[in-house]
């Protein structure tokens, strides 16, 4: 069912990976500004770019165990989408509720996210009804778009985390 798409689903996860990899590397080099008083926004922004590159990355390995069939695929997206979806809707709320999120943000960081895990239950329902080909382009769609608009918050973060870092080491006057 999925052998077409072994390339695609090959690059997916290997940028998910390498993406989650720099962004450790990231955090780590400015884990001064990763402070205990600093922890909601830090669950609010940092931690769910990490979990959505984890979720490209679980994608993408399920997609290439062999001889996948379309029920098992479709039941391990329907879990894997609901909780993600679930997670993604707290995130969303937080941002409300956050004063510096902008309409940027929450978009990037709330509504695509929420939109790209509501497809996934819809993929889950195409899978299982047996419309494979509708199925497997609307899940590379949101996986792509999912991944894309990380790629936009890892960079809005450590744009972030550069800025602070840097405010911090000015001496203050």
């Amino acid at each position: 069912m999925l052998e077409p798409w072994h390339e695609f689903y090959g690059l997916l996860g290997t940028a998910a990976a390498a993406l989650t990899a720099l962004l450790f590397v990231a955090a780590s080099i400015g884990a001064s500004v990763l402070t205990p008083e600093r922890a909601g926004p830090t669950r609010t922004y940092l931690s769910p770019v990490i979990f959505h590159y984890a979720n490209i990355l679980f994608l993408s390995l399920i997609a290439l165990v062999p001889e996948m069939t379309p029920t098992v695929f479709g039941t391990v997206i329907a879990v894997a989408a609901a909780g993600s979806l679930i997670y993604s809707i707290y995130i969303f709320q937080r941002l409300f509720r956050d004063g510096i999120a902008d309409l940027a943000d929450r978009l990037a960081y709330g509504a695509v996210p929420v939109a790209a895990y509501a497809v996934g239950l819809i993929v889950a329902y195409l899978l299982l009804a047996g419309s494979l080909k509708a199925a497997l382009y609307a899940l590379a769609g949101a996986s792509l778009l999912l991944l894309v608009v990380n790629i936009r918050n890892a960079w809005d973060l450590m744009l972030a985390l550069a800025r602070r870092a840097t405010l911090e080491q000015r001496p203050h006057s």
